[in-house]
């Protein structure tokens, strides 16, 4: 009976302790990507049916100087460190607005980080396609508002290496691996194009239209 009741004591505390593991699993902080939230996906098809759409232009006499960022947002803290504070769990900055530790989850691939060099800021619309969709004829000063746009859904924090590798690519090109994150993405682009008055190709909008279709 005394070795029953040490047995039934020990799968209590088991129990116990799986318990509180389950407890601390649901509470435990995640990081999550926090920009902007985009329009809706039937927003989204309205703004898309409502661009211009056009051949894309030249990248004749482009460069990211004529998009000038990251500028400062107060204090010490520039656009990216406000972005990267803004998108992880935990952050902590130095005394020159520097993330010196957090954790961020990269929405378009899936990963955790938790250093902020192994992150990007992503122009959700590229510098390059946006001058090729009409911001060549805007001035550097509206051309500075939109590189540091942190009210639309235009900068988000993510694997620096998948940033790269989106360059300035469109979403009839390159959309996130990670699927479930299609619907986000394709509403962010069309909301930042459509608040921009930027334009769309055919086969961007082909593909804006058949991501949406199944949001």
């Amino acid at each position: 009976m005394l070795a029953a009741n040490v047995y039934a004591r020990r799968i209590a505390r088991r129990a116990t302790v799986l318990a509180a593991s389950a407890a601390l699993t649901v509470t435990a902080p995640t990081a999550q990507a926090a920009m902007p939230t985009p329009v809706s996906a039937a927003t989204a098809r309205t703004y898309l049916a409502s661009l211009t759409v056009k051949a894309e232009g030249s990248s004749s006499g482009y460069s990211r100087d004529l998009f000038p960022h990251w500028i400062t947002q107060s204090g010490a803290c520039n656009t990216r460190e406000v972005v990267l504070e803004r998108d992880g769990v935990n952050v902590v900055q130095d005394s020159s607005c520097a993330a010196v530790s957090g954790t961020w989850y990269s929405e378009y691939d899936g990963a955790t980080w938790t250093a902020a060099s192994d992150l990007d800021i992503d122009h959700v619309v590229a510098l390059a396609e946006a001058w090729r969709s009409g911001a060549s004829s805007w001035t550097t000063a509206k051309r500075q508002q939109f590189a540091n746009d942190l009210t639309r859904p235009q900068l988000i924090a993510v694997t620096d290496n998948v940033n790269q590798a989106k360059s300035d690519l469109d979403p009839a090109e390159w959309l996130p691996s990670r699927t479930a994150y299609r619907c986000t993405y394709a509403r962010a682009w069309v909301h930042v194009k459509y608040y921009w008055g930027l334009s769309v190709d055919s086969a961007e909008k082909s593909a804006l239209q058949s991501v949406l279709n199944g949001c």
